[in-house]
């Protein structure tokens, strides 16, 4: 008899190891999850009113720069190109993020080459600040106090529900300011999406006779007397039961509409402005280009 073991959590991180673990070990799981549904928060499903494939928990574009693992996922569906281009939405316009050459000239008003770019944006600064503390320095110290306020000041503060100098500058380290016209939010050159959703593709992964599924199945710190091993993925003040308190991360929030035609023709705006209670408005039709819809599903977040 294969040994036993218990996976909580049938999200992506629990699917690949229940199917690891099932072809390369022989090791037969209980995957569990607390949800009606696989696939954790990359959960898919199709609104039976507008047809739109929706992406339940916000916003999930699969994207890598490692040829193994875009050619793993295609073991288990079809995945098509998609290059997630968010814009943000201010009271000057609308403008393209990550900030690159595009943004810098329409917000400046100006017609600079990328060497001009690069240099104008050195100018603005603040070259003080050599060591940044947090998040506000360091957003001082690429790209100035005028981006800072319209892009990511109000954002930041509806995202994380606190000021930005309460947050460590690294948050804003990984985000690229561009010198040219890229206006791809991810650098990655593996970009796409599921034809058929996320869900479906955990599924299959999870299809396997050595690998058992059970949803609305909350994990029981007591069941790990009947395995060999626990692999938990769940939150890990979760884990604990949360007897250290919860963590300090915050939930998100959503309200979704369904309409006729074309809501606001890209799939995620972002609202920084704090007289705008929300952070951003995700319309789901738009992660599917290659489908034809007179209908549309728009998530407010």
């Amino acid at each position: 008899m294969s040994p036993r073991v218990l996976i909580v959590g049938a999200g992506f991180s629990g699917a690949v190891l229940a199917r690891e673990l099932a072809e390369q070990g022989e090791v037969r799981s209980l995957v569990i999850d607390a949800r009606d549904h696989v696939a954790g928060n990359c959960h898919t499903e199709r609104d039976a009113e507008t047809g739109v494939l929706v992406h339940r928990y916000g916003a999930h574009i699969f994207h890598t720069d490692r040829p193994e693992i875009w050619q793993y996922v295609l073991r288990f569906g079809e995945l098509r190109p998609f290059t997630n281009r968010v814009r943000a939405s201010i009271d000057r316009g609308i403008f393209s993020l990550p900030i690159n050459l595009h943004t810098l000239n329409q917000f400046f008003g100006r017609r600079m080459d990328p060497a001009e770019a690069r240099a104008f944006l050195n100018s603005k600064a603040d070259r003080s600040i050599e060591h940044p503390r947090n998040f506000e320095e360091q957003a001082l110290a690429m790209i100035g106090p005028e981006l800072y306020e319209a892009f990511f000041r109000g954002y930041t503060i509806k995202q994380w529900g606190c000021d930005p100098r309460e947050l460590p500058a690294s948050i804003l380290k990984r985000l690229p300011v561009r010198f040219d016209y890229n206006d791809s939010y991810y650098d990655d050159p593996l970009q796409g999406m599921p034809v058929d959703g996320y869900t479906a593709i955990v599924e299959r992964m999870l299809a396997h006779p050595l690998i058992e599924t059970r949803l609305q199945c909350p994990h029981d710190p007591e069941m790990s007397h009947d395995f060999e091993h626990v692999f938990f993925t769940g939150p890990i003040d979760a884990f604990f039961g949360f007897r250290h308190g919860r963590l300090g991360y915050r939930t998100v929030h959503w309200d979704h509409h369904r309409g006729d035609g074309d809501f606001q023709g890209n799939a995620v705006i972002n609202h920084p402005s704090l007289d705008v209670p929300h952070t951003r408005v995700v319309e789901h039709k738009h992660f599917a280009p290659w489908e034809r819809l007179d209908r549309t599903f728009v998530s407010v977040e």
